[in-house]
């Protein structure tokens, strides 16, 4: 595990994100370099089914948008009205997960104490990010 902290991430109202925004809930973070676009959408659409393939367990998982680009444009899924979107000033903040090649996109899972626990490529199944959360969420009396 890698912990995590929210300096110099803003919410799209300028506003700095809470210090606890990565704790009490297991995070679903689609990191998202350069623009924002169909293929993000797409990618949160499949975040959002698979936290309602969750069932009772939904509540403790959310989902983030985190970007260092352009997204002030980007309409958001109808799917996941949880989902929060979270900007990195630069790529400074973003450099720091680990597993994901320069310039991709990634999918990162954050435990309820703000670690950084796991990583998925962007592109890959979503059945494995499901089974995953599943046998974390059983195991895990916290989140």
């Amino acid at each position: 595990p890698q912990p995590i902290a929210p300096a110099g991430l803003t919410l799209p109202d300028g506003r700095p994100v809470p210090a606890d925004v990565f704790q009490k809930r297991w995070t679903l973070i689609h990191l998202a370099r350069g623009t924002c676009d169909e293929r993000t959408g797409a990618i949160l659409d499949e975040l959002a089914r698979v936290r309602l393939a969750l069932d009772k367990d939904a509540s403790r998982v959310r989902g983030v948008l985190l970007h260092a680009g352009q997204c002030a444009s980007f309409r958001l899924p109808a799917r996941d009205a949880d989902l929060l979107v979270i900007q990195a000033a630069d790529d400074t903040f973003v450099a720091g997960f680990p597993s994901a090649p320069s310039g991709s996109d990634g999918i990162y899972i954050v435990d309820p104490h703000g670690n950084l626990m796991m990583s998925y490529p962007a592109s890959g199944s979503a059945r494995g990010l499901l089974e995953d959360l599943e046998r974390l969420l059983r195991l895990s009396n916290i989140g």
